[in-house]
Order: structure tokens, then sequence, then C-alpha cells
């Protein structure tokens, strides 16, 4: 076993093809990438038109074969075994730490937890600095389009503390109206939390100027990235947070897997969520002593096989170019706004311009009715409230469908999405 086939695991994608890396290249063709994502084919060999990669990405073969590789040959525990292989994939794990302190523009890796998910990052948050620094009367901002993991830990919070949440509205076009975010804050507000694209309506924040009307009175500012990191470029030190949660298998990466990003200075004053082992600097039956952050919010045995992924396809991710990935997806969601909107009895949801999501209804037709028969297209959409109830109240739905476009999309997705509801209309009259 190498070193190096730990700490740059790219095997198996295609990413040197020309124009793939480069970021001249005057298109992006997302049609050229589909070989590299088995998923994307159906168990009789037709073309899957994935259009639900806001839920979950497709996974290249680079990142099957590096947590293939990483299950097998390479497989060892990490931080405690002195033979080799634990020694080499204890460099592997960490990094992938680098590799994702990278690829965000964080100023060191001790500034990068890993955790399950960006749920358990946002719930980390509140369980250890919420607990610590939100009392009674103090403010917690959301907005109307926040998805629940990013609403339901803060309401326990608040209800375990006496704070309160404020709940910042959108614009017309649905966007986080960051007017009515300033008029909100006051002294008391602690943190404000906020999504930086909306996962149902494809909006994009200026997380720049709402981490600076949040830090103009003092309140930290966590940005839910789940929907951004997949599809821009990141750099924590240009959008000055406090907090940013993200997800590995929207990355492309594998499930089980996420990141917590969080200022060095604020993790160091943190205290520990969870209990155990490789979290510790001295245990005592008396007391116990913890390690220095990321360590101190990583315990037990950590996700070694899931980091290793993560940090391939970080590398595909970042071969093509994050700016790249965001202007293709958006100019598919802006095609497909533009298709949907020249047929009768749809009704559109969100901006005009989005960060690749799309999220529709169509009358007399409920969302999973619409999924289902897309389904028989070989057409896979998202149908129901996206995880975002009190933005369904808001747009007065129960449900809406959504298409979510990823890297590997193409025009032939949008033409078979637009047949499949063509279809859908025809059975429902």
């Amino acid at each position: 076993m190498s070193d190096s086939s730990l700490i740059s695991p790219r095997e198996g994608g295609d990413l040197d093809r020309p124009g793939a890396s480069s970021p001249e290249a005057p298109a992006f063709a997302g049609d050229r990438l589909r070989g590299d994502f088995p998923g994307l084919v159906t168990a009789d060999g037709k073309p899957w038109h994935y259009l639900d990669t806001a839920a979950s990405a497709q996974k290249p073969q680079a990142v099957i074969d590096a947590m293939s590789r990483a299950l097998g040959k390479d497989y060892a525990t990490v931080h405690r075994g002195v033979y080799s292989r634990s020694a080499q994939m204890t460099l592997g794990y960490e990094a992938a730490r680098r590799r994702v302190a990278e690829f965000i523009g964080a100023k060191s890796e001790t500034e990068i937890v890993f955790v399950r998910g960006a749920t358990e990052a946002i719930n980390l948050v509140a369980a250890s600095w919420g607990m610590a620094n939100i009392g009674e009367g103090d403010r917690i901002v959301l907005s109307t389009l926040e998805h629940h993991s990013n609403i339901v830990p803060w309401q326990m919070v608040a209800e375990r503390t006496g704070a309160q949440i404020d709940v910042c509205p959108l614009t017309e076009d649905h966007r986080i109206d960051l007017g009515a975010l300033e008029a909100l804050l006051t002294p008391r507000t602690r943190l404000v939390c906020l999504a930086h694209v909306s996962n149902v309506l494809g909006s994009v924040l200026d997380a720049r100027e709402a981490s600076d009307l949040a830090h103009s009175v003092g309140a930290k500012i966590l940005f839910d990235g789940c929907q951004a990191a997949p599809r821009m470029a990141l750099d924590m030190a240009a959008l000055d947070c406090d907090f940013y949660a993200l997800s590995g298998h929207k990355i492309y990466g594998p499930t089980g897997i996420g990141v917590l990003w969080a200022r060095e200075d604020i993790l160091d004053a943190m205290p520990p969520w969870q209990g155990g082992g490789a979290m510790i600097d001295r245990v005592t039956f008396e007391k116990t002593t913890y390690a220095p952050p990321p360590q101190r919010f990583e315990a037990g045995t950590p996700m070694i096989t899931e980091a290793i992924a993560l940090h391939a396809a970080i590398d595909y991710v970042d071969a093509l170019g994050p700016d790249r990935l965001f202007a293709h997806e958006s100019a598919l969601a802006k095609q497909l706004r533009d298709e949907l909107r020249s047929m009768n009895s749809v009704t559109l949801f969100g901006p005009e311009e989005s960060a690749g999501i799309v999220s529709f209804a169509l009358q007399g037709v409920h969302p999973h009715d619409l999924g289902t028969i897309l389904d028989e297209e070989n057409v896979a959409i998202r149908a129901g409230h996206h995880c975002a109830q009190p933005l369904m109240d808001h747009l007065g739905v129960s449900a809406t469908a959504r298409a979510s476009f990823g890297l590997y999309s193409d025009e032939s997705d949008i033409a078979a999405l637009l047949r499949g509801i063509e279809r859908t209309q025809r059975i429902f009259g």
C-alpha cells in the first residue's frame, strides 16, 4: 500500500479528458461526464434521467473506487495503531481533513470537524455553542425557507433556554429578505442561521452581506451550505461567517460524513457534546480533560472510509471547477423554467436565477402522482415538502415537484422531464 493511494484517491474517474479540468474551456458538457457515474444507467441499460441531485448526488467511479480500496486492502483503524497500515490510514484520514480545509478556504485543518452529516453539524453547534451561549430572552434568527435541520435544533435550544426565535421573511421572488433581516436584529440576537442556497427554490443568499448584518449587532452566523458546496466556490474568509455546515453525499461523496467548519477561536471555547474515546486528553474517575479541536468533537471511531471517499469526491469536483458547475446547472435551470413557463397549468416557484434547482406544481396533479408517472419514463424528481414545511405553508401548497441538476445533467434530462409532464397532463386530462 502506498501513502499516495490514501492521500490522493482519484482512480477511476476520467478527469483528464480535454476540457474537463480546464477553467478556460468554452462549454461544460454534462453528457461527457455521465460515463463516470455508473448509477446513471437503468438495469436494462437505458439512460436514467436523475433530477434529484439536491437530495443526494450520484457517485463517480473515482469515489466508489476510493471507498472500495479503503474498505479493502488499505483498511485499518486510525489514530490508534502503531502498525504501518494504521499509520498510513491515519495519514489518509487527516489528508482528507486538509483537503476539505483547502476546498472551502479554511485557515487551518484544525477548523474542520468531521461529523455524520450537515444535520449533525448543526446539532453539534446547537448542543455545544448554543447551550453555552444562548440564554433566556436571547434571539435566534432563522428564515422562512430553512430546511428542518436548520429549524428543529434551534427550537430545542429555545425550549431549553427560554430564547426566542425570529423568522426572517422572503422577498417577492422568494429570496431571503436581507432588509427584513436587518430590521429583525437587536442587541439580544445571539445567532443567525440561514441557508446559503435554498434546497427547494435554488435561491442564493448574499452570504457576506448577511454576515456583516449579523456581526453588526454582535451576533454569530451559521450557514447551511449543503446546496452551495457542490456547485459554488467557497471561501470562509470571504464569507466572514462563524459556522458552516455541509454534507458529503451532496458533493458526490458518500453518505455518513459531513463537515462542520467553525472559527478556530470559537471551537477552542466550545465544550464537547459527546463523550468517548478519541476526544479525551486524560481520563480518571475523578476528572476528564479533553483534546483540543477538532478531536474534541469527534468521539469514537471516526468515519474513516467515508473521509477517504470524500477526499476523492472533492478532487473530482474541484478538477471540474465549482464556478463552471454553477454556470452549467444554473443555465439548465433557466432553460427548464422557460420551458415550463410555456406549458399550461404549471406554477413555478422561486427566483428566475437559481442554483440548479427548480420547484413547480402541475395543476390538478399531486406531485407524488407526477413523480410516479415520471419514474415510468426513467425520470427521477423529488416530490413532497422537501423537509421545508414552513416554506410550503408560505407558498400555499402542501408539496411541490422539484427538479435539481448536477454536473452530469444535460438537455436530454430536460427533454425527458418535459415528455413525462406532457404524458401526465394527458393522463389527468
